[in-house]
């Protein structure tokens, strides 16, 4: 859904922060919260670069800097690089359901211990009000080893396209690229839904945990004036 060119939310600007992703700059977010959307509304706020984190549906508008791109990988053309193939590969042992998002204490668990290892951060009772309330359709995709809870993903759902919103996994498989799996899923996942579009969020070039997406090939990021462009590379 293409929203009216006059449509408007009734959004509140941030004030200016320590940036989460570049060190040295400020930041700027335009916002709106929302305890119920619907798909197709969303999925036009997705197309004018807005992402979502628990009921807030927020993009930045910094003043000095357009660093944050979003992304949206083209599905049907996506091909796989080598390192991505082995990923693929390396998982194929593990079991994948997809379900409601549904909050549990092993979930809570893993989503410790992955904030630990890879954040530095060791609170996580913030996780069933970030991923496990959403206020638009969205699913959780389990991948577990035998009985073993390794990965969760949850993702929006809207007419034309996923939205990954957040993965979590088990830091201590880091050779199994557990994270890269859980994004190839979703695209095939896309595929077999005939959804054109996974949305991936902001690409940030100087950042290294944001700028992994631009492996995801050829994808579409939003410039500042509004339009989506294809790139190979």
């Amino acid at each position: 859904m293409t929203l009216p060119a006059d449509y408007t939310l009734p959004v509140v600007r941030s004030e200016e922060h320590a940036c989460s992703y570049l060190p040295g700059q400020s930041a700027s977010l335009e916002f709106t919260l929302s305890r119920r959307m619907t798909a197709g509304i969303y999925e036009g706020l997705l197309e004018r670069g807005y992402r979502r984190s628990g009921r807030m549906f927020y993009r930045p508008v910094c003043t000095e800097c357009r660093e944050c791109q979003p992304v949206r990988v083209l599905t049907a053309e996506f091909r796989p690089d080598r390192s991505m193939r082995r990923a693929w590969q390396r998982n194929q042992d593990l079991i994948v359901t997809v379900r409601s998002p549904t909050p549990s204490r092993e979930k809570l668990q893993l989503y410790g211990r992955y904030l630990a290892a890879r954040h530095d951060k060791e609170d996580g009772d913030g996780l069933v009000d970030f991923l496990y309330r959403p206020p638009v359709p969205s699913r959780e995709i389990e991948f577990r080893l035998a009985d073993r809870l390794v990965c969760a993903a949850i993702c929006d759902v809207v007419p034309s396209a996923l939205s990954a919103v957040y993965t979590y996994f088990d830091p201590d498989l880091g050779p199994r690229g557990l994270g890269t799996f859980a994004v190839l899923w979703q695209i095939e996942h896309c595929r077999q839904l005939g959804k054109p579009f996974l949305y991936l969020g902001y690409f940030v070039r100087d950042c290294r945990k944001m700028n992994y997406k631009r492996r995801f090939r050829p994808h579409e990021m939003l410039s500042a004036s509004g339009v989506w462009s294809r790139f190979e590379d």
